[in-house]
């Protein structure tokens, strides 16, 4: 039995001889030596990326652990300068050894000190390589206002074993890009924060400024700390401005002719400077396309029985305060979403001709929320609905078969070797890249709603309405949805 086994691990290892030897020749069956160095260079790259991340986490260790022996030994020689000068000591110290500024050194340690103190299943992500520095620091930064038990609460939520698919849809934050995760990190944050959205809210609102920043050759940032549904509509009645006034003899381009219309209204007087300016005059007034901005709303926070949030499209996580003033106001841009007080979900919309409708155009943006693209922010309003099987090759028009990819990663999918996966009712198409390697999407960040205290009670299942005068089922559920219009 063990001359057998030994003679078949033999033969194993003469296939593999013959096999390494065919890659070194180049001669083997099928052997493409630029796509065997292409995908070394791209495992390189991940392995460096796990061995950066290793090395952040051996810098925190380190800066974490000088400045608690720095403190111990100010400590114990009762330096009379006080805790300041002790601190500024401390800084200087990492600067100089670093050679970094002091400001950057002060960072460095304080974001150490919460990883090493407060966020443990951060700096273990940080350590085996499965975060980034970039994932540590936005971890740190989203849980900067809570405190341990509300921080430990969102960590849990993302990194802990027993997380709940906290990436949804990746196999970890890991797999998001760091701005991404973070805004995930944020709308949980938002939704579970100790202290409820509307009291912050409205402290923040006392804080609304606008900042100017000197720049680079001559230029200047101007920058606005504002209500988010004010600055969203901004930033659309902006852009619609400006793609109004696009046409073939416009010759600046869309982010041009947003700065000029947004510092012709500033500097306007006060008129009604809707074209923008250019060198040569002014152009002909532009009436603006209507844009339609998504307000998700519980539908019991609708109706005032709750305070839970709602998620404005484009920004995240809003007052229902502000949500029920946008839908009863009849702003004319946003367009109201209610969700099933039941799982949190929207309900699909779809039809059978090629022709994409509103209905379902706003049904992928409830499903996607922006570019299913990895990494892609864009949840631009001129997203494009797109065939994932094309039409031509039998593909339909439902949602299964639609993707809403930005301009940009729309013209990457029908120009390269990127090709999107197939996706589902409630899951965005995946992509699968040229190199062969899979890219899950991001799916949305769905939760229950809150139910009011004189619903609590459940009848099979659904709430007692009795308090709101509906008769328990499907019907009063469909009353309570659509009762308000």
């Amino acid at each position: 039995m063990a001359s057998r086994a030994a003679l078949e691990a033999l033969e194993v290892l003469e296939a593999s001889l013959a096999e390494l030897g065919a890659v070194l020749r180049g001669t083997g069956e099928g052997f493409d030596p630029l796509r065997e160095q292409a995908d070394r260079s791209l495992d390189g790259l991940a392995g460096v990326a796990r061995l950066e991340a290793g090395t952040a986490a051996l810098k925190v260790h380190l800066a974490a652990g000088y400045a608690e022996a720095a403190k111990a030994v100010a400590s114990r020689a009762m330096v009379p300068s006080g805790a300041m000068a002790q601190e500024a000591s401390m800084v200087a110290e990492v600067a100089g050894v670093l050679t970094i500024g002091a400001r950057a050194a002060g960072v460095l340690l304080e974001q150490s000190q919460v990883l090493a103190n407060v966020l443990p299943l951060t700096l273990a992500g940080l350590q085996d390589g499965n975060l980034s520095w970039a994932h540590a620091k936005a971890m740190v930064e989203e849980t900067a206002t809570l405190d341990r038990a509300g921080a430990a609460a969102l960590e849990a939520h993302f990194l802990g074993p027993d997380a709940p698919n906290p990436a949804r849809g990746c196999a970890g934050p890991g797999e998001l890009v760091p701005h991404r995760f973070r805004h995930k990190a944020r709308i949980w944050r938002e939704r579970h924060h100790p202290e409820s959205l509307e009291k912050r809210h409205a402290r923040s609102v006392a804080e609304r400024r606008v900042e100017h920043r000197p720049d680079l050759d001559g230029m200047a940032w101007f920058h606005a700390y504002l209500p988010a549904d004010t600055a969203l509509g901004m930033w659309n009645r902006t852009t619609a401005l400006a793609r109004g006034l696009q046409g073939p003899d416009e010759s600046r381009t869309l982010p041009q002719l947003c700065a000029d219309i947004f510092a012709d209204a500033v500097l306007s007087n006060g008129q009604d400077g809707q074209s923008g300016q250019d060198s040569g005059g002014m152009v002909a007034e532009v009436r603006a396309p209507h844009a339609e901005v998504l307000v998700t709303v519980p539908v019991f926070s609708l109706m005032g029985l709750t305070d839970e949030p709602a998620m404005l499209d484009g920004h995240g996580p809003i007052p229902a305060s502000m949500a029920r003033k946008l839908v009863g106001d009849g702003a004319g841009s946003f367009y109201r979403v209610l969700v099933d007080p039941r799982d949190g979900a929207p309900l699909e919309i779809g039809r059978t001709s090629y022709r994409v409708t509103k209905a379902i155009r706003r049904w992928l943006r409830m499903r996607d929320g922006k570019c299913p693209f990895p990494g892609c922010s864009n949840n631009s309003l001129d997203n494009e609905a797109d065939h994932l099987l094309a039409w031509h090759h039998g593909g339909t028009t439902g949602i299964s078969n639609l993707g809403q990819p930005c301009r940009k990663h729309h013209r990457l999918r029908h120009t390269s070797g990127w090709k999107p996966t197939p996706a589902t009712k409630h899951e965005p198409p995946g992509w699968i890249s040229p190199s062969g390697r899979r890219y899950k999407s991001e799916h949305q960040d769905w939760e229950p709603p809150q139910w009011p205290e004189t619903l609590q009670d459940a009848v099979g299942g659904y709430p007692d309405l009795v308090h709101l005068g509906l008769s328990p089922g499907e019907d009063a559920l469909e009353q309570i949805l659509y009762s308000r219009g």
